[in-house]
């Protein structure tokens, strides 16, 4: 027997299968992960955006030096930037059929980075604290999208795109910093 590359649809083994399962709205049979652990996943995400954005907003207001406008600044886009990517995530749970979870009793429990407020508000101690946590997010985010890999495609793009801006953010600190 021959095989070739030709691709064959069975659009009405996949139809059938549609209609068995209406309820379940974006997740198909060709769904290739449990979507339950793609939503705890997801859960961890948002918790740690939703850390991500307090970190950096309450590091804006409080930041001194002579550099402080600049500083504040950016720090003010990237908690911009952290909170869309929560409600990112969020919108993807419920897409997936789950509830996203911003329990703020649970949010530093699940988060990948922790909150840090130094005492000492020296800029260089805040874009340091920023900094560390952006290379924690950078490499958490690469092993969700390796896991993800091809069995959810979209949220593997959301991941990848979320991991894009967390890349821009630690460039944008590394420069500040002057390193």
């Amino acid at each position: 027997m021959t095989q070739t590359d030709d691709f064959v649809l069975d659009v009405t083994r996949i139809r059938d299968q549609v209609r068995q399962k209406m309820d379940e709205g974006p997740v198909t049979e060709t769904f290739g992960h449990d979507p339950q652990k793609v939503i705890k996943v997801l859960n961890d995400v948002i918790a740690t955006e939703v850390v991500c954005w307090l970190r950096y907003t309450r590091h804006a207001i409080s930041a001194k030096g002579i550099d402080r406008a600049q500083v504040s600044e950016e720090f003010t886009e990237h908690a911009k930037e952290e909170l869309n990517h929560a409600l990112r995530a969020a919108e993807r749970v419920s897409q997936l059929g789950g509830d996203p979870d911003f329990d703020p009793a649970k949010l530093v429990q699940r988060s990948h980075t922790d909150y840090q407020a130094p005492a000492d508000t020296d800029l260089r101690a805040l874009l340091e604290a920023n900094l560390w946590a952006e290379r924690i997010v950078i490499s958490t985010y690469q092993e969700i999208i390796r896991w993800l890999g091809e069995g959810d495609p979209t949220t593997r793009r959301l991941m990848e795109s979320i991991l894009e801006e967390e890349e821009e953010h630690a460039d944008d600190l590394t420069d500040l910093l002057g390193v």
